[in-house]
């Protein structure tokens, strides 16, 4: 576990520039740290950096960048290949030097070529140097745990697992792309391949870029498309063998994600993914787990109670910490230093938090990351369901609603919240992602007109017929595995668990139980409206349906309260005409009006459609980004 760095250039970067764009990344990987620049035909130098985070081989011997035996290879890599035991057996013609999976990924290399991606198991970025063949690698995992951004321009090449190093390499012009604006705004992320700057990007999930002669290129190895197109097409028909071939699979999954030679724990908020995960860990394990959560002192927002209950039943050493909202205000300042680019779901603060808390005393801690997302968690699903329902009927309203004189009558705008939104869901490209007309609306109209001859993205996906489906929850399913849950989940868990120099591991979200997930019939998902149906039955097969059994609360962070309160005058001053003037991203006038409204009436609560603090706070996030490192360095 570690951060990676690196380039292709004929400009030069010196040893010390190259040292300087990696130690940027020191939080990732404080236990060592190596850089070394290489040679290549064109008048291209190679510079390749990584800072480590021990995990497996502590010794010396699992320093990077990593050479072959005969010097052709050289890696670097953040992450971790969970089978490299398996693939070792493999490959013993290979003259092995360290115990470390690093080294397996050059063996695996030289005797497959870039094919043998698509046998690891794991979640990683690897940087990947062929000596012989002059051509760097560039490759991600299959859902997107861990990052790699790349900038690429003027037949150069420089990437990272964050931004900082980018911004760090001598030459670079951070040019803030306007068209993702609006898209942000209204999602809170900025997803791959798209980036806050201009020639720069995320390479996309289950990806492999390839640098040579100046030229890169760019193809995917995995997909959530095809691995669910093709898998979908063997289903596993009887409920029985699904649940129990998911179970062994989910066994073996958090087996291998246990190999560490440090400490370990796993996450737990009492949830069914959390507990699930906490309690085959403690089968594997010969001692009791260490478990961490936090508690919050908001009723409304506490799952601790729940958390400990688990971990009395299944007898693990808990540790859990009760927080307010003063220990939260706190984190609001580090968001930009450690997330990079501007990034505004507000659960990265009790995130960081439990993060902290578990490098206290692991250096590894085990997540339930993804069981929402593959097996039908959300709360969304369920409205995804009801609005197919009703589809045929709001199509119905909507044209009525737009005929002569009925339209001019502005009918439809003073339709029922819901059944206004229902009516208004038209596009055939978007139909699972409906919401409050308004929001959209309001994001594009805060970003401000493009410059001539820009697009802005679509603040929504507008990619569902992509998706071989007609169910709208499958599909709405297959759309945040390929967006929201690499976009927001993932980099939310992996900038909140660097910062304090943790690795988490996510043993949902293993490539084998990935795949199986798409052979699990629907109905096995949500049964009668149970969400998560399988994966509970599994859960219950370890800890009582009583103590699992509730309402889902996640992490609550009150957001109208503080943007309204403490997070005020700093709002304020981020609308002032001459701070936005300088930026010249904005449309000032109705960012300052909306914003102005907003601190005046707040948000209106459920079923409203007026409940405008994610916008603003989402605008408040990119400008605590901006200041950090534009609105400084401009003077």
């Amino acid at each position: 576990m570690c951060g990676i760095c690196g380039y292709i250039r004929r400009r030069e970067v010196t040893p010390d520039q190259l040292k300087k764009m990696n130690d940027t990344m020191y939080h990732r990987g404080p236990d060592d740290s190596g850089e070394e620049l290489y040679g290549m035909s064109g008048g291209y130098r190679v510079g390749l950096a990584q800072r480590r985070l021990s995990i497996l081989d502590l010794s010396v011997l699992g320093h990077q960048p990593m050479h072959s035996a005969d010097d052709r290879i050289v890696v670097v890599y953040n992450g971790e290949i969970y089978n490299f035991r398996e693939l070792r057996e493999e490959l013993a013609d290979y003259p092995f030097r360290s115990d470390c999976d690093t080294e397996v990924i050059i063996a695996a290399y030289l005797k497959w070529g870039i094919s043998c991606v698509k046998r690891f198991n794991g979640m990683f970025a690897i940087a990947l140097f062929d000596r012989e063949e002059e051509a760097v690698y560039l490759i991600r995992d299959r859902i997107g745990k861990k990052p790699l951004y790349y900038w690429y321009e003027r037949e150069e090449l420089v990437f990272a697992s964050e931004l900082k190093p980018i911004m760090a390499c001598p030459d670079f012009h951070a040019e803030i792309d306007q068209g993702v604006l609006s898209r942000y705004l209204f999602q809170q992320y900025i997803n791959a391949p798209d980036s806050v700057y201009k020639n720069v990007f995320k390479l996309a999930p289950g990806a492999i870029l390839r640098f040579q002669d100046g030229r890169i290129e760019t193809w995917s190895y995995w997909s959530v498309r095809e691995a669910y197109a093709e898998a979908s097409e063997m289903p596993v028909t009887a409920y029985e063998e699904a649940k129990e071939q998911l179970k062994d699979l989910l066994q073996r999954a958090v087996s291998l994600r246990m190999i560490s030679d440090v400490p370990l724990g796993t996450f737990l908020s009492g949830g069914y993914d959390s507990s699930l995960v906490t309690a085959m860990a403690q089968v594997h394990s010969g001692e009791p787990v260490k478990t961490f959560s936090i508690g919050f002192y908001e009723e409304n927002y506490n799952e601790a109670p729940y958390a400990r209950a688990v971990a009395d039943y299944l007898g693990t050493a808990h540790t859990e910490l009760m927080i307010d909202e003063t220990d939260m205000l706190r984190m609001v300042e580090s968001i930009p230093k450690y997330y990079d680019e501007p990034f505004a779901d507000p659960s990265q603060i009790p995130t960081m938090l439990v993060c902290k808390l578990a490098r206290e005393q692991v250096t590894v801690a085990l997540s339930g990351d993804g069981g929402d997302e593959f097996y039908c968690g959300y709360n969304i699903y369920e409205k995804v369901a009801q609005a197919q329902k009703l589809d045929t009927l709001g199509g119905l309203v909507h044209n009525l609603c737009n005929l002569p004189g009925i339209r001019q009558a502005g009918l439809e705008k003073r339709l029922p919240f819901k059944a206004r939104v229902i009516a208004g869901n038209r596009d055939r490209e978007t139909k699972t992602q409906f919401g409050a007309g308004n929001y959209p609306g309001m994001a594009r109209a805060m970003a401000g007109r493009m410059a001539s001859g820009e697009r802005a993205l679509p603040v929504h996906y507008p990619v569902e017929s992509s998706y071989p489906v007609g169910d709208w929850q499958v599909r709405r399913m297959l759309l945040d595995m390929d967006t929201y849950l690499p976009g927001d989940i993932l980099c939310k868990m992996d900038r909140a668990s660097m910062k304090y120099s943790l690795e988490a591991r996510c043993p949902i979200l293993d490539p084998d139980v990935m795949d199986f997930s798409y052979r699990i019939p629907h109905a096995f998902k949500y049964a009668a409206g149970d969400k998560k149906h399988i994966l509970k039955e599994i859960a219950y097969d370890y800890i009582p349906r009583e103590l699992l059994e509730r309402p889902k609360k996640g992490f609550g962070v009150p957001l109208d309260k503080w943007l309204r309160g403490p997070l005020r005058e700093q709002l304020l001053c981020y609308t002032e005409c001459g701070f936005l003037k300088r930026q010249n991203l904005f449309d000032e006038s109705y960012v300052k009006k909306m914003v102005g409204s907003y601190l005046e009436t707040g948000d209106r609560g459920r079923g409203t459609g007026e409940n405008y603090s994610g916008l603003v706070w989402a605008f408040f996030v990119f400008q605590q980004w901006y200041t950090c490192f534009h609105e400084n360095s401009n003077g």
